[in-house]
């Protein structure tokens, strides 16, 4: 699970599929106010990219591009929201939303966070690292993460979500730099953003079964709010 918890089974359910799209769109909406044309916004490229990946429509990406760049006379007013807790048995979480309304989401949070524990500003922050994320593939068969991350300038790298990806780790003012860089050296950049990488990860070996189910379910009920855009929890594996 690690640094960014993704729910099981995500591509069997339509349901999931929607909020996948739905959370895409927000990221869209917000990269396309610096400008619709991706050959000139690095960001909404990134982001595009990641929606036909998860083969988001076509019009449902157009419309969140004209959407966020203001060609459709609609004002886009996203807040970025962090939530800090815990999910049962003690394992630490942090929740980053995009809102329109804070109003409406910190009431949803503290309901979601009945079966944890929601903490305050910094109560877990402190046990996470905010680093630069660059989920990446290579361009050929046998090339070589670790010269890729010392020459691009990363700070780190590991396994990606996918097979055969690398995720390489930044410093948070370096993730553009380091962006830029990796196709040059054997990479292609499928997504980059700002993200939480846990300090102390609880191993999942010491929960029981029935607890790490809890937590699971705990997991999912977050990720199936609206405004929720990433789960980062400190779980190993």
């Amino acid at each position: 699970m690690g640094a960014q918890w993704k729910a099981k089974h995500k591509d069997l359910a339509a349901n999931v599929r929607g909020r996948i799209f739905g959370k895409l769109a927000k990221d869209i909406m917000l990269a396309a106010r610096s400008g619709a044309d991706p050959a000139a916004n690095s960001h909404l490229r990134l982001v595009m990219e990641q929606a036909r990946k998860a083969s988001m429509p076509k019009e449902t990406l157009e419309r969140a591009i004209k959407k966020g760049a203001g060609l459709t006379g609609e004002v886009v007013n996203f807040e970025r929201v962090i939530y800090e807790g815990f999910a049962p048995h003690q394992v630490p979480v942090m929740v980053e939303c995009l809102t329109d309304n804070v109003n409406r989401t910190a009431p949803e949070m503290r309901v979601l966070f009945r079966k944890g524990q929601l903490g305050t500003s910094g109560s877990v922050a402190w046990d996470f690292d905010h680093v630069g994320m660059i989920e990446a593939e290579p361009k050929a068969p046998g090339a070589d993460a670790e010269v890729a991350a010392i020459e691009a300038g990363a700070q780190d790298f590991e396994a990606g979500e996918e097979e055969g990806n690398t995720l390489f780790l930044t410093d948070p003012a370096d993730l553009d730099l380091v962006s830029r860089a990796l196709p040059n050296h054997g990479f292609t950049v499928l997504s980059a953003k700002l993200g939480y990488k846990p300090k102390n990860p609880v191993n999942p070996a010491s929960l029981s079964a029935e607890h790490l189910e809890e937590v699971e379910a705990f997991l999912a009920a977050i990720d199936a709010n609206d405004d929720v855009q990433n789960v980062y929890v400190g779980l190993a594996g």
